[in-house]
């Protein structure tokens, strides 16, 4: 299966409670027969693949090239779940904007529910928050995550479906991790990337390239002397934040180098009487990471206030001083069931997908006959999910 993100358009629209609460009973029905047929951990791992959730998603009738079918398919299979965590033994936590922040303690608190060991469950919380900072911290795509969704099971697996929007260009971009296929949480985590926009310059701190990079960024930090005295010469210059008197080591560009400040903080400087007032604040934060971060990326990442603008000029200064330059590249790499919400390719038919439900739900009643068996008899009504019985 091919892992990793997808990108999709924005969608500003909402899913009508009538597609919804259809949405929730059949993502149950398929969810259960896979889970009661292959186990939670290849479910988890099925949804972490980019191309088999978007199946997943259309199947369910939502707009296939949609923002929302991450959003709203992810909604309708955590209230699917909802009640039958503990039997099907898959935990889905998170969800869109305020509720994404609430996820690590959603793990904690099923944690408690289901007496995992202490150590597991704040494993997993630790975890929502790396894979959250990696995808805005180590990789600086321009698209702000705004959904997170952390799903686990009580055998150590665990997969994170998030997406990011950037209204710039319009896009969405999903981001799918999976525990079977992280060697490294910092180092290329994800294990495809699949994107129908590149974006041209792409801070990547996650990726191989990188390395001799970060590397740099470590040696300065145990040096802090060297590492203030260049972090002192990102000056307040023509209203923006610029690196002045480079040396002669090898450096392009970067996008701290075109970093924009609102006219309230340009305001705030010319009044304030500190001419270096960004760089103060620059400093407070690289210092933060020097005294709390330990000896490897990781650590430093998830030091506390340390976040993408730091990331970025602690990789500029490391540039500059080693010559190490970070990679830049995007890391991109690589079916209609009932119709679509918006009448894509063709109108939802609301009998047959409410025919296709019950259907399902009698074959899988009779839990007495064997796993071919019941395919079987899937296998029989499959032209429900044909175009032609609309």
């Amino acid at each position: 299966m091919k892992r990793g993100i997808a990108t999709f358009t924005l969608d500003y629209g909402k899913c009508p409670p009538w597609l919804f609460k259809r949405m929730v009973k059949l993502g149950k029905i398929i969810s259960t027969a896979i889970i009661e047929r292959f186990g939670p951990d290849e479910f988890l791992a099925r949804l972490s693949d980019p191309v088999w959730f978007q199946a997943f998603g259309s199947l369910l009738a939502f707009d296939w090239n949609a923002s929302g079918l991450t959003t709203t398919t992810m909604g309708a299979l955590k209230e699917a779940l909802y009640g039958m965590e503990k039997d099907l033994g898959v935990f889905v936590t998170g969800g869109k904007g305020k509720t994404s922040k609430k996820t690590p303690d959603q793990i904690l608190n099923w944690g408690e529910r289901i007496n995992l060991p202490e150590t597991s469950a704040r494993r997993y919380a630790y975890l929502s928050k790396l894979t959250a900072k990696v995808d805005s911290a180590l990789i600086q795509d321009g698209f702000q995550l705004y959904h997170h969704n952390f799903l686990f099971t009580k055998n150590g697996a665990w997969t994170v479906v998030q997406q990011g929007m950037n209204t710039t260009v319009g896009r969405a971009r999903r981001y799918h991790w999976h525990s079977k296929h992280v060697k490294d949480l910092t180092i290329e985590p994800h294990t495809a990337i699949q994107s129908e926009v590149t974006i041209p310059k792409v801070l990547n701190l996650s990726a191989k390239k990188s390395l001799q990079n970060r590397d740099g960024t470590l040696q300065l930090i145990k040096h802090k002397k060297d590492l203030f005295y260049e972090i002192k010469r990102l000056k307040k210059h023509e209203d923006q934040l610029t690196l002045l008197d480079l040396s002669n080591h090898d450096f392009t560009d970067h996008p701290i180098n075109h970093q924009q400040f609102t006219q309230n903080d340009l305001d705030k400087l010319r009044h304030s009487g500190v001419p270096e007032l960004f760089t103060k604040r620059l400093e407070e934060s690289v210092r933060n990471a020097v005294e709390n971060s330990g000896n490897d990326f990781e650590s430093v990442l998830m030091t506390p206030k340390v976040g993408p603008k730091t990331i970025r000029a602690l990789t500029l200064v490391s540039e500059v001083v080693f010559g190490a330059k970070p990679s830049y590249d995007d890391p991109i790499r690589y079916t209609y069931a009932f119709g679509g919400k918006d009448g894509i390719p063709y109108p939802i038919n609301r009998k047959t997908y409410d025919e296709t439900i019950e259907i399902i739900e009698k074959a899988l009643r009779k839990s007495s006959l064997g796993y071919n068996d019941k395919e079987k008899l899937l296998k029989r009504n499959e032209k429900l999910f044909s175009k032609e019985s609309s």
